[in-house]
């Protein structure tokens, strides 16, 4: 009997060029397939929802895959960890309806962004967070912050080179910004993000929070519609995919 089984993952992007399958190099999922396709005994193809970049983390990844094979559900995850890259691993499988598809069935998705305001560059952490020497302003950042929330055209935050797409209009619910001593986290709720928008919005925060921009530049960069106005693009390490909602199911 066919099953259609939803996989919760997480992963450190430093050991991959990314989640998407590409020929010749190791992405998350590529690896994620390879040993699904040992336990299931056939070629298993996995559809995510959201493909991160090459250095970008992911802390709850959806993906799905259905098919006709005799492991046990609750043996998946299990079985795949023992067998995966360390990198990766599969914190959930469990069957969903047929019709489930991971991408189309996406409500909206939370990333999380971790930098570290401090000239001093721990090297266990490099991987992990973006450093930034020039001490930043935390309050002009969550006040530059305000006009990214609601539905806009957000082209200005797209970087060239990703997926055609449709739209550039999406719906940010969130963004809050926390301060910890050093350490700058913020995260960011949406229904859908371009192609490099939260690294591209953080890096335009970031100049804010160092005074090369002021905070209501944010809404004329927004009505620009134009990359060359916005900041740059925020280092991928301090980026997260950390969790990913859905519609009408219990996920």
């Amino acid at each position: 009997m066919r099953r259609n089984i939803l996989l919760k993952i997480q992963y450190d992007g430093s050991a991959f060029h990314g989640w998407q399958r590409q020929p010749n190099v190791i992405t998350a999922q590529g690896e994620v397939e390879r040993v699904l396709s040992i336990l299931c005994n056939q070629e298993i193809r996995i559809i995510g929802t959201s493909r991160t970049d090459k250095g970008v983390h992911a802390l709850g990844q959806i993906a799905n895959f259905s098919g006709e094979f005799s492991i046990p559900t609750e043996n998946i995850a299990r079985a795949a960890n023992k067998l995966l890259n360390q990198a990766v691993q599969i914190l959930e499988a469990r069957e969903v309806p047929l019709e489930f598809h991971s991408m189309s069935y996406t409500k909206n998705k939370t990333y999380r962004y971790e930098i570290v305001n401090s000239s001093y560059k721990n090297p266990i952490h490099r991987n992990f967070v973006y450093y930034v020497e020039k001490p930043l302003n935390v309050v002009k950042m969550k006040e530059a912050s305000k006009y990214i929330l609601g539905t806009h055209d957000f082209k200005a935050f797209q970087a060239s080179g990703g997926q055609e797409v449709e739209t550039t209009v999406r719906t940010v619910n969130s963004i809050e910004i926390f301060q910890d001593g050093d350490r700058i986290s913020t995260e960011i709720n949406g229904d859908g993000f371009l192609y490099k928008m939260v690294r591209n919005i953080m890096g335009t925060l970031i100049e804010v929070g160092y005074g090369k921009r002021e905070p209501q530049e944010l809404r004329d960069i927004i009505l620009s519609c134009d990359r060359k106005n916005a900041g740059h693009t925020a280092e991928p390490q301090g980026l997260y995919l950390k969790e990913i909602f859905h519609k009408d199911m219990n996920i």
